[in-house]
């Protein structure tokens, strides 16, 4: 019999209060009149009523997002890059989330903006913080004349916040994150820290509707030692955050096993309002870390709009049966990137193979 993990849709639903459930329910009713505008700017020629459908899906996507603000503006523990940060800031964020969103960005560059997206949201897990000391890097340069030169940086001190780290990988489409989250920590680091990594095998049952949903971890196809993750913080990145589920499901498991993180960090490119709800509602000492918040979520549980499939399009689609494992991911990532984190892929070794 498989040695398995499941969380059902009830389950996840079971946290979220009264309040929590009309939120959601104003964002569909929003996001259905949204649906309209899109049926006809995909179905009539006449410019004018393009014009004017776009003027309205603008105004009523501010609207959305003024809710949302309010929504989360008394939420202390669900971050989002757009509301958190200074107006001037936005721009970038939101270009970037447009970037990713377009069918038209090739894998290639799909990579390229989320490894932009986590610099982004490292800033917004570990930086955004009052009283924060400052370190000092000191750099030797290529200059030699007329003797070698070396420059000071003064940079966040960040080592209390992360020395306590660990990475957590959901795999497939969480596995690159989870990469550049490490290296942006071993950067910061004044000792190069790389924190150790936690692997979990977990996925939700597609043929499934958000409502019944199954999340599923195959702890037979896991990595991690419970003593190790024992009163660390965990840090989850993830590029999509849709319903939570998986979250919960490997957070709650650890804690029936006696594990007690001291925090757990969900760090997502885009996130659902409902997942995010989800997550704090029912994980103590969670946060929610996001570079942008969509509003709703379709019947199969997926994000909307959304962007796809995001692991997919940052690993390319694997054929039926036959998932690939990390060695073979990593591989697909080529040699540009395996050099670029080859610490944090020896970390993932030493996870798999016990070394």
């Amino acid at each position: 019999m498989e040695n398995r993990v499941v969380l059902t849709a009830r389950d996840l639903d079971g946290f979220l209060s009264d309040q929590d459930m009309k939120h959601i329910e104003l964002m569909h009713t929003y996001y259905n009149e949204a649906i309209k505008l899109f049926r006809i700017l995909s179905a009539t020629t006449y410019e004018h009523r393009i014009t004017q459908a776009k003027r309205e899906m603008i105004d009523l996507y501010d609207r959305m997002g003024k809710h949302m603000i309010e929504m989360i503006g008394s939420e202390q523990s669900i971050h989002v890059y757009s509301f958190n940060t200074p107006r001037e800031s936005h721009g970038e964020a939101s270009r970037l989330i447009a970037k990713l969103r377009d069918p038209r960005t090739e894998h290639h560059e799909f990579v390229y903006y989320i490894q932009r997206a986590y610099e982004l949201l490292f800033n917004l897990t570990f930086m955004e913080h009052p009283q924060q000391k400052k370190n000092y890097l000191i750099t030797e340069t290529p200059v030699k004349m007329p003797i070698q030169n070396f420059a000071v940086h003064k940079i966040p001190d960040v080592d209390e916040l992360i020395e306590h780290t660990v990475m957590c990988v959901m795999l497939r489409g969480a596995l690159l994150p989870s990469m550049i989250m490490s290296k942006e920590i071993q950067e910061y680091s004044s000792t190069r820290f790389v924190p150790p990594f936690a692997l979990f095998k977990i996925q939700r049952d597609d043929s499934k509707k958000e409502s019944n949903m199954e999340y599923i971890l195959d702890l037979d196809r896991s990595y991690f030692n419970l003593e190790a993750l024992d009163g660390k913080d965990l840090v989850f990145a993830d590029p999509m955050n849709a319903t939570g589920g998986s979250l919960v499901t490997i957070v709650t498991y650890l804690t029936s096993q006696g594990v007690k993180p001291r925090s757990v960090k969900f760090v997502n490119v885009i996130s659902a309002l409902k997942g995010s709800l989800r997550i704090v509602r029912a994980i103590e000492h969670a946060e929610v870390f996001t570079l942008w918040m969509d509003p709703v979520l379709n019947e199969q549980a997926y994000i909307l709009p959304g962007l796809g499939d995001a692991g997919d399009r940052i690993n390319g689609p694997d054929i039926d049966e036959s998932p690939r494992n990390i060695i073979q991911l990593v591989a697909d990532y080529g040699s540009t990137i395996a050099n670029l984190y080859r610490d944090q892929i020896r970390k993932m070794e030493e996870t798999v193979l016990g070394l």
